[in-house]
């Protein structure tokens, strides 16, 4: 196996309905944009909320990695 470097970067994807699918929405738009992506780590999870209190919109952190291919 050759030696490769990859690079990590974070995001956060935001839904109304779920958590699911606001990590789904941050990997999805980072394929638009990136190549070779690997692996995707939730790390955190929040919520949005209105001024009474009631969840606007699901959030989640995520770690995408893909390989670095700068000099």
């Amino acid at each position: 196996m050759a030696d490769s470097v990859y690079k990590v970067i974070e995001l956060i994807g935001t839904s109304k309905d779920s958590w699911e699918k606001a990590a789904k929405v941050a990997v999805d738009r980072a394929s638009k944009s990136l190549r070779d992506l690997r692996v995707a780590e939730v790390v955190q999870l929040d919520m949005q909320l209105d001024a009474k209190g009631r969840v606007e919109a699901y959030r989640a952190k995520v770690k995408v990695s893909f390989k670095f291919e700068g000099s």
